[in-house]
């Protein structure tokens, strides 16, 4: 019995060969028969860097400079973790002054941060806003979200900790800083994708609600800021991008690009795969992992759309595939959005593990077609993992040989 194995995105020649031997031991077990032909397209169809990786923005820069973390690096990332967390720099804030605290307060003497408490229930309250914070907000797409993250930090923990605990008049202003930041903060969280603000909009933002609070938005060499920045730089993703950059793009290109190559430029590979299957007379069953199973099913569709059957497959196995997912979106190059399967198109057997994130159920795609087989197996591993480990199961030869046996 003829089989063609086609292999996934980001596969080159020494992972192909060892997917190829893991496949022929599996299906050679099962008939005495069975012989795999290979077909590889990763160095003839795959993609690459024509110029290098020249348009990777920083791949000539100087790593040690990121390594350590620019003023720029480290702005972008305390930002991060405030958007992610918008109280943390209260929250720190309320220890440090804590810390401080002797204990000598004269009695009835409210603590200076209770002032800033008040003015910002002011500002919450009754949101007077000035011409240009109005027009802020408004431009940034947050102006939706302002009153609520007032709300939010107004009756947050953390705040009226911080405010408790400060009396002294740095760390009023300290106060004040860390307050306007956490709104500012608070307001792009809850605007999430909606917010279209820069970094200068964002600074101007903090030192007009700094101002409202009786103070200024930015306070240089402030505790909660020299604590949190260094931990910003080694918490947050964004620091790692920037170092990282260039060598996660090339890295990423065979599983990516491939993807997108075939998706721009997927005629080659298809012809590529015809002139593999159909070089035999011989019944085949021919098999595609992942972005093979794409291409497979675009090659039977597009040829029987054409009024005949792809010579000699009588079977089409996908393992892993997005071909179901691609055609519910209406991207499968082989088929029209919302198209049945065509007249000659061959039995299809498609083998997805839920825990792969990259595989995809058929038969609710094609609801009424009894050609559309869907067998789910289980590798009991997280993705990516998942992805990989079909061929060590013995449930997939044995879908396979099943299916094989019926058709005979």
């Amino acid at each position: 019995m003829r089989f063609v194995f086609v292999h996934g995105t980001g596969v080159r020649r020494e992972r192909f060969d060892q997917l190829v031997a893991l496949v022929a031991s599996g299906l050679g077990a099962r008939l005495s028969d069975a012989d795999v032909v290979p077909c590889y397209w990763g160095d003839a169809f795959g993609a690459s860097l024509g110029a290098g990786g020249a348009s990777i923005p920083g791949k000539d820069a100087v790593r040690g400079m990121a390594a350590t973390g620019s003023p720029l690096d480290r702005e972008t990332a305390e930002w991060q973790l405030l958007v992610t967390d918008p109280l943390c720099e209260l929250r720190v804030l309320a220890e440090t002054a804590a810390a401080d605290d002797d204990g000598l307060r004269m009695p009835g003497v409210r603590a200076a941060g209770a002032e800033i408490a008040d003015a910002l229930a002011q500002l919450k309250d009754a949101p007077s806003l000035n011409e240009e914070i109005s027009s802020l907000l408004d431009s940034t797409g947050i102006a939706a979200a302002f009153s609520e993250a007032l709300r939010a930090v107004d009756s947050s923990a953390e705040f009226l900790g911080a405010c408790e605990m400060t009396s002294r008049a740095p760390a009023v202003r300290e106060l004040v800083a860390t307050t306007a930041r956490s709104v500012v903060a608070q307001s792009l969280s809850v605007a999430g994708d909606e917010a279209l603000c820069t970094g200068a909009e964002r600074d101007r933002l903090v030192d007009l609600v700094g101002a409202r609070l009786g103070g200024t938005g930015r306070f240089p060499g402030g505790r909660p800021a020299a604590v949190l920045g260094k931990l910003a730089l080694r918490l947050t993703t964004q620091p790692a991008l920037n170092r990282w950059r260039a060598s996660l793009t090339t890295r990423s290109v065979p599983a990516l690009g491939d993807i997108l190559r075939y998706q721009a430029r997927g005629q080659a590979l298809r012809n590529h795969l015809k002139d593999v299957i159909t070089a035999s007379s011989e019944p085949t069953v021919v098999i595609g992992h992942s972005l093979g199973g794409i291409a497979l099913v675009d090659l039977c569709a597009l040829t029987a759309v054409d009024g005949r059957p792809l010579p000699g497959a009588y079977l089409l196995v996908t393992v892993g595939s997005q071909a179901p997912f691609l055609h519910e979106l209406g991207a499968l190059t082989g088929l029209q959005p919302t198209a049945g399967l065509p007249l000659h198109f061959p039995r299809w057997l498609n083998i997805f593990d839920r825990t792969d994130l990259l595989a995809y159920r058929a038969q609710p795609i094609f609801p009424d077609d009894l050609r559309v087989i869907d067998h789910e197996v289980s590798s009991r591993q997280p993705f990516p993992l998942s992805h990989s480990a079909y061929w060590k199961l013995d449930a997939v030869y044995d879908r396979i040989v099943e299916e094989v046996e019926k058709l005979q």
